[in-house]
């Protein structure tokens, strides 16, 4: 089963006083037009923007929104994105209860809708997948070969809490691979499992395809065949209460846009 794409739109481009309809065109295919502005504008443009952009994302996210962040803050000297990493559940639960934040990037869109009803977000859009894999340490002295031996006994699994938009994806795949797992361990985001394989401290443990990636050579990873693996998708939105609001929305138009397409897909992101 595969959680429902957010809705889908052209990505939004950084708002420019008589940017003509043109550019706006170019920017949500990742093109540029014929002299047109790029999606993060330009110093000094009627685009600019300043002051800190303080940004809640899912943990899963960690690499390329460091990536994003010093891009934006490059295109748009006074800026300063800050990101706050954790659970989307967690993060969803500050955002509903009064944090301040501007942007608030989802690793699941249940937990988008969840400030969406609050009414602290409106119109978010998706802006990225990610599936699943098995990760374990170099040496896999369980020897997991496939997610079904994740149910063997003996071997010490890793999960996210079941709440959490990992954990949730990770049960999909155990019920679609019919495999009971028993874990040792229930982390509170998927970094926090990450850390448990990479520590040697259990056989392996369930975490996206991009946390694999990232970690290089402490982990080995152990696909999922993709008729039994299950994806989650990301939706990004600003933020209701946003204190600033201007730098906010710059933000997250160029998530969206066309030049932050292969920050994503380089991390190991999917296309929305």
């Amino acid at each position: 089963m595969r959680p429902p794409p957010y809705r889908r739109g052209a990505a939004a481009v950084v708002a420019l006083t008589g940017l003509s309809l043109l550019t706006a065109c170019a920017a949500s295919t990742g093109t540029p037009g014929n002299g047109a502005a790029s999606a993060l504008g330009a110093p000094g443009s009627a685009s600019h923007v300043t002051g800190t952009v303080t940004v809640f994302a899912a943990a899963s996210l960690k690499e390329a929104f460091t990536t994003l962040g010093h891009r934006f803050e490059h295109a748009h000297p006074g800026t300063r994105v800050v990101l706050s990493l954790g659970p989307s559940s967690g993060l969803a639960t500050q955002i509903t209860q009064g944090a301040p934040a501007d942007v608030f990037a989802s690793a699941s869109a249940k937990n988008m809708d969840q400030v969406v009803a609050a009414g602290a977000a409106a119109a978010p859009r998706t802006f990225a997948r990610n599936a699943m894999e098995v990760a374990v340490p170099p040496s896999n002295p369980a020897r997991v070969a496939s997610v079904r031996d994740l149910g063997r006994p003996g071997v010490k699994v890793a999960l996210c809490q079941p709440q959490v938009p990992c954990g949730v994806t990770a049960a999909t795949v155990f019920v679609q691979a019919a495999v009971q797992v028993h874990p040792v361990s229930e982390e509170l985001d998927v970094k926090s499992v990450l850390a448990k394989v990479t520590l040697g401290e259990v056989d392996a443990g369930v975490v996206y395809v991009t946390d694999v990636k990232a970690a290089g050579h402490q982990v080995k990873g152990v696909p999922i065949p993709g008729a039994v693996n299950a994806s989650t998708s990301y939706p990004i939105a600003t933020l209701a209460a946003a204190p600033n609001k201007q730098a906010a929305q710059a933000f997250t138009d160029y998530v969206l846009s066309g030049e932050a397409a292969p920050v994503l897909a380089d991390a190991g992101f999917g296309r929305p």
